[in-house]
């Protein structure tokens, strides 16, 4: 008996014909070479299979950009005049205390953004709350800066800077 081994077949990518690839998409089996490949953490796929999986995890409905950013800009509006009204009275204390309500701001924001959205997802959704929420802190930004408090305008910088960043993670489920 005699041992016949296959013959190998060269691959090439599906999208450049001129490369030569042992890579094949885990799930559509179609050849691709390094530079389409994406590294998901069960094997590699396509581009075309990463976007078709995406969509699938991209369920925010055109109106909840407009209610996660009102709910955003509204909650930060009144968030920012209350710190402002207490960067009065508080004065260089008063950066230490913005920066630790901040935080528990953001966390409060992002979950009413979560309620009322229905948890609906997409990453434009998560950017429009965060600018919802440093466009909210404008308006008292302008009056500061008429008024020439400027330990209540740092204070709100401070306040803006780590509630629009703790709003945006906690919205796309980053894990700090």
């Amino acid at each position: 008996m005699t041992e016949t081994t296959p013959i190998p077949t060269t691959l090439f990518c599906y999208l450049h014909p001129d490369r030569e690839t042992s890579l094949r998409c885990k799930r559509c089996e179609r050849p691709i070479c390094p530079s389409c490949a994406v590294r998901t953490p069960t094997g590699y796929l396509c581009k075309e299979c990463v976007r078709q999986h995406q969509k699938v995890f991209n369920t925010a409905l055109w109106y909840d950009y407009l209610i996660g950013m009102g709910t955003t800009f509204t909650l930060s509006l009144v968030a920012g005049g209350l710190l402002s009204l207490i960067a009065g009275f508080a004065g260089f204390f008063m950066f230490f205390i913005a920066a630790g309500v901040a935080g528990g701001v953001g966390v409060f924001i992002s979950n009413v953004v979560l309620r009322v959205t229905g948890k609906r997802r997409s990453r434009p959704l998560f950017i429009a709350c965060a600018a919802g929420v440093a466009l909210g802190a404008i308006p008292i930004v302008l009056f500061l800066l008429l008024t020439g408090n400027m330990y209540a305008l740092i204070s709100l910088g401070i306040y803006t800077f780590v509630a629009t960043s703790t709003v945006y993670a906690r919205l796309a489920g980053i894990q700090l």
